[in-house]
């Protein structure tokens, strides 16, 4: 059984507009096994792309680690994005389509696991998600249209 903390941010510059994302996987002693950013598009709200972020993430761990290993996995989900948080616990109401998809999405994912928690987190204990979300973006040069 493996514990794994998953750092998710997604970033959107115009919401809607560019936008991207940024995962960190951390093991037990809270060490960075693994990272990367993601441009997404350029017609995403901030909230898609914070949903985008955990769908990203945990198809990256069975992509990485496997789906035998990822059976056995207990993931907590840290993220800055208090809606999304929330929503996912069932805290919030989803009243917006495409976040209502992306919940399903996520719920399917989750069965894929042993366990999968979502924990809010303050921003200032997000950074290298952040950090990654933003060189993201800003790799990529702005399309004028």
């Amino acid at each position: 059984m493996k514990k794994i903390t998953i750092y998710t941010d997604g970033a959107s510059r115009g919401n809607p507009g560019r936008s991207s994302i940024g995962v960190v996987f951390c093991n037990e002693k809270e060490q960075i096994i693994k990272e990367y950013g993601e441009f997404l598009g350029d017609k995403l709200t901030n909230n898609e792309a914070e949903y985008r972020a955990v769908i990203s993430s945990l198809k990256k761990f069975k992509a990485l680690f496997g789906k035998e290993i990822a059976k056995t996995s207990e993931i907590e989900i840290r993220s800055d994005s208090e809606l999304m948080v929330r929503q996912i616990n069932g805290e919030y109401k989803l009243s917006n389509e495409n976040i209502q998809r992306f919940f399903i999405e996520i719920w399917n994912l989750k069965t894929e696991f042993k366990s999968v928690k979502f924990k809010q987190i303050p921003r200032e204990k997000n950074k290298e998600a952040d950090r990654l979300a933003n060189e993201a973006l800003d790799s990529r040069p702005q399309t004028l249209i």
